[in-house]
Formats: structure tokens, sequence, C-alpha cells
């Protein structure tokens, strides 16, 4: 498939969704889905068959993010948890035009492949990080550090949901990207709070989350 049509395919894809892509953001994310496409020929990355541009895989991997970037509030720094190839957040990123986003992938061959996508893409100011989350806790320059959290997740347990609180600011929020209703998760204790819960795609079944991290003191409604 040529570049051309390529962005038609996109840009018809994300006009469904009630997205309007411009033309740069729309040749990152093709840079983005054709490195996805060549490493996972080689690796396991999704299990979304990228060979032939398939709507599905646009969707998912492309557009999911997109409608997810418009409840999103202006951030600077962003992190992702999980970040296996790159999708949601990477997507998510170029949207918002994070200037500071840190992947965190525990599998270092994953972890390769989110170092060369971010190189691609120019993202000169963003990191990955080869750990567990767990293993991020005892660093205290990342506490409350984060404008954004997001993870991809069926099901995130509440003593999850509180050690990753601790990567974001006062105010800042946690997006959790599902597959399937958008049901109330069950949350921990202060400071966290659901927000709000929207749908992503039709196609998809998928929904989002919103979480917020309450200041000290406020408290939940």
């Amino acid at each position: 498939m040529s570049s051309r049509e390529f962005q038609d395919r996109l840009t018809r894809r994300a006009r469904r969704a009630g997205v309007v892509l411009s033309a740069d953001l729309g040749a990152r994310l093709e840079v983005y889905y054709k490195l996805l496409a060549s490493w996972n020929a080689k690796m396991n990355l999704t299990g979304l068959d990228l060979t032939e541009q398939d709507p599905a895989a646009i969707d998912r991997l492309l557009v999911e993010p997109l409608v997810a970037a418009r409840h999103a509030p202006p951030i600077t720094r962003m992190i992702d948890i999980g970040s296996g190839g790159g999708s949601p957040a990477t997507p998510l990123a170029l949207a918002l035009s994070a200037s500071r986003v840190l992947l965190v992938e525990a599998k270092t061959r994953k972890s390769v492949f989110l170092r060369e996508a971010l190189r691609a893409l120019e993202m000169n100011s963003s990191e990955v990080i080869t750990a567990r989350y767990e293993e991020l806790l005892a660093r205290p320059e990342l506490h409350e550090a984060h404008d954004l959290l997001t993870i991809r997740a069926v099901r995130v347990e509440p003593r999850i949901l509180m050690n990753l609180q601790a990567f974001v600011r006062p105010s800042g929020e946690m997006f959790l990207f599902r597959s399937g209703a958008n049901s109330r998760p069950s949350l921990p204790t202060p400071p966290l709070a659901f927000r709000v819960a929207f749908p992503l795609l039709d196609s998809q079944g998928s929904s989002l989350l919103v979480l917020e991290k309450r200041p000290v003191g406020v408290s939940r409604p």
C-alpha cells in the first residue's frame, strides 16, 4: 500500500470516529505504524495483522488513541505503563504534542523497538525504561512528575492503582484503556477518584476510564 493509500484510509477511519487529522500528525502516525509492522514481522509486538493495513488494526492502534486525545487536558509530561508495541501511548502522545513521554516496558526486545520508534518520530525528549513499574517506585524523581498516566488493561486492581498514582501529579489524570463495557473500576482510598467513562470505538467495543488524582484535602464528591 502506498503512502497516499495509507493516508486516505487513515483519514477515512479517523473521520468515521469524529476525528479531524492534520497532515503532520497523519504522516507521523504512518511512520509509527509502518515501523511497527516491519518489526512485528520479526517479533511479537501485537497480535493484530498489520501486513495489509487492516482497518481493524488502524482503528485499534491509531484511531482509538486519537479519540482518547479529545478527552485529555493539555499535558507536558506523560508516563505509560506496559508500553508493549507503543499503542495507545505513542499515537496519544503525538496527538497531544506531549513534550516528554516515559514509556515503561519490562521486556527488553520490545524496549528496543520503542526506542527506535521514538528516534524515528524525533521524540527526542522522551525515554524508554526497561523495568517493571514496581521498580520505579523507588525513584523519587518520578513521583508526582507526570500530568497523565496511561495503561491498557482489562482489569486493574486497587492495589496497582494506588501504586501507579505515585507517578501522577496532584490534579493529574490516569487513562485506563479497556476492551469491553466502560464499567467503573474498584478504586483504592483517596487520592484517586473516578471522573468519567467514555466510549472510544464501537467497532472495537472499547472504552476509556478517566481517574483523577485529587490534591490532598480535596474530598471526592
